[in-house]
């Protein structure tokens, strides 16, 4: 936060297919699930997304929930902290930096933290298919999914934390990038992204315009937003996005 005295800057960019914001720029909210915990709104359909997500800041005792919904399966990831997450059936799973799940449609999310808890939560309405069955529950550590080479060189990590099966529509990956190497590409595809910023530096392309990006930002790109990445700093860049997958277009 600046001097009150100061003019005020920013690298926000808002506009019809993308938008990058700053964590400082988020004003911090609650929800009656977690009614102890500082609830920033990363994304939603008011800014165009078809997807909601959510970081929230739980404070150590505290607790919080997300209701299960009819038609909407949720996905977490553990950014800071630990603690403990309980399913619909009441048992309950260790939580610490890394931890993840996606559960099913309408099935109900509840968090403890030991000590301060940071998670990164998206929610989307699951698109059914003919003959797909639903996926079961999935649950694992993020540092523990082994990194493949993309795009021919190694110094281009990808983790793809949910596996790539029909049952699956929607993807979560994590994208790690020595600096001096950057996605050889500008991409301009149908599918849409959440991205957050884990650590590091680079440059952002959106649309028509290079942006500095770094820890902490948040970027939406909605269908056909013409995107690509460069990594720059002192060490490597990671970020973690989502992209809707394995799904006939609807009419």
């Amino acid at each position: 936060m600046r001097p009150h005295e100061k003019l005020v800057h920013s690298r926000t960019r808002v506009a019809q297919r993308y938008a990058l914001m700053p964590l400082e720029g988020y004003p911090v909210s609650r929800l009656p699930g977690w009614p102890l915990a500082e609830v920033r709104v990363l994304a939603s359909p008011a800014l165009g997304a078809r997807f909601v997500q959510y970081l929230i800041d739980l404070p150590g005792g505290g607790e919080g929930a997300m209701a299960g919904v009819d038609g909407i399966e949720t996905f977490f990831i553990v950014l800071e902290g630990s603690g403990e997450h309980i399913d619909p059936r009441g048992e309950a799973r260790r939580l610490e930096p890394m931890s993840f799940g996606l559960t099913p449609p309408a099935a109900g999310n509840r968090f403890r933290a030991t000590e301060p808890l940071r998670l990164l939560i998206h929610q989307k309405r699951y698109q059914p298919s003919a003959g797909v069955e639903m996926f079961r529950p999935l649950y694992g550590r993020a540092d523990r999914v082994a990194g493949s080479a993309w795009a021919d060189t190694d110094r281009i990590q990808l983790q793809t934390l949910i596996p790539d099966e029909l049952q699956y529509d929607m993807a979560m990956n994590i994208f790690t990038f020595t600096p001096g190497f950057g996605l050889p590409i500008i991409e301009t595809h149908v599918m849409e992204h959440g991205l957050l910023f884990l650590q590091g530096k680079g440059v952002y392309r959106l649309g028509e315009e290079w942006i500095e990006v770094e820890k902490d930002d948040f970027i939406w790109m909605g269908p056909y937003c013409p995107q690509s990445f460069y990594a720059t700093g002192g060490g490597p860049a990671k970020y973690i996005y989502y992209k809707d997958v394995n799904r006939e277009i609807m009419l």
